[in-house]
């Protein structure tokens, strides 16, 4: 025969009958890690602490819920019976960063948790104690794919880029500094190698310098050409002249992003090697625009891109009842497919 404690029963030392002795998780918590919603919504409806922590990881039934794919059932439920989606543990870790940590890009796919999160109010710029963001995942799984296995790579950027889709569409700025936690940063230092990712932020709206401070803290332009200028390489070298081709990109996508050029002060550049000429002119094309009104038909340009944004803004152009002579105009230098990339 089993027997039933009253929900809130406590022992006579005070040690509540509802709580591993053990793990100090309540029966909340256990219902989530065994995915049962049901038994989730009855625990509730009888009187269980829904944002209770257990007391050795101070982890409410929400941050277990968002750290499984397969616990989605359960974080749906609690979100529906009111749950705190912004309650943090003594870290400062709330349930999307929960659900963000937890994911590797290759077994544990966390997106769904994160999209439910996203649409249950989580917010965006919570931060923990250490200065982790919502970024701070992404960026160190894009760190992970530099010399691996290359079907894992492709696995981490495709669930980097969905997911920096979705932070993006709820109000994430990927350009906030300190530098080392900003998206639009670390794919601007290797452009080359997060190429469709950096080409998404650019044309989602992300701001190609520190969007806090500006040029003078860290700018896209300065980025791009200390790059090239590290890299002499030659005209027959076919790595750099790729490089070159994606650089010219994502400095036109900058160009497109704003009527007004923001170029960083004592922007001067020393190339060499072969190159070194061409490198030259992409500077000096940058100086032209900053000294001189832009004419209209790059004002014009520069508008109707930014009205069609978000990406895909080149989609977006080619769907437009214009002439193709326009069209190829208003399209982005050496424009591609993205999806085949991500």
């Amino acid at each position: 025969m089993r027997f039933w404690a009253p929900w809130g029963s406590r022992t006579p030392s005070g040690r509540s009958l509802w709580t591993d002795p053990v793990t100090y998780y309540t029966a909340l918590h256990i219902a989530v890690l065994r995915n049962q919603p049901d038994m989730v919504e009855l625990l509730v409806h009888h009187g269980a602490d829904i944002n209770r922590r257990d007391r050795i990881h101070e982890s409410s039934p929400l941050d277990l819920a968002s750290e499984e794919p397969e616990r989605l059932p359960c974080l749906q439920r609690l979100l529906d019976l009111g749950a705190d989606v912004n309650a943090a543990d003594k870290h400062g870790k709330t349930a999307l960063l929960h659900a963000l940590a937890s994911s590797d890009g290759v077994q544990i796919h966390n997106t769904e948790n994160i999209r439910l999160l996203l649409e249950g109010g989580a917010d965006v710029k919570a931060t923990t104690k250490d200065g982790d963001t919502v970024f701070t995942c992404i960026i160190f799984l894009l760190g992970e794919t530099v010399g691996g296995d290359k079907e894992e790579a492709q696995m981490i950027n495709r669930f980097c880029f969905q997911v920096t889709r979705l932070l993006l569409a709820h109000g994430a700025d990927p350009s906030e500094c300190p530098a080392h936690e900003s998206l639009t940063h670390i794919c601007l230092k290797s452009f080359k190698l997060h190429f469709p990712l950096l080409r998404f932020l650019l044309e989602s709206g992300a701001a190609y310098n520190c969007s806090l401070h500006g040029a003078s803290c860290w700018s896209g332009f300065h980025i791009i050409f200390e790059r090239l200028c590290s890299h002499p390489g030659c005209t027959e070298d076919e790595s750099h002249a790729d490089l070159l081709r994606k650089a010219e990109t994502v400095l036109d996508l900058m160009v497109t992003n704003s009527q007004k050029l923001q170029l960083p002060e004592n922007f001067d550049i020393h190339p060499v090697g072969s190159l070194a000429e061409k490198i030259q002119a992409l500077h000096f094309s940058l100086r032209q625009l900053e000294s001189y009104p832009p004419p209209l038909k790059h004002l014009c340009r520069v508008s109707i891109r930014l009205y069609l944004q978000p990406w895909p803004v080149d989609v977006k152009v080619k769907a437009l009842p214009l002439p193709d002579r326009l069209k190829w105009y208003l399209l982005s230098e050496h424009s591609g497919s993205m999806e085949d990339d991500i």
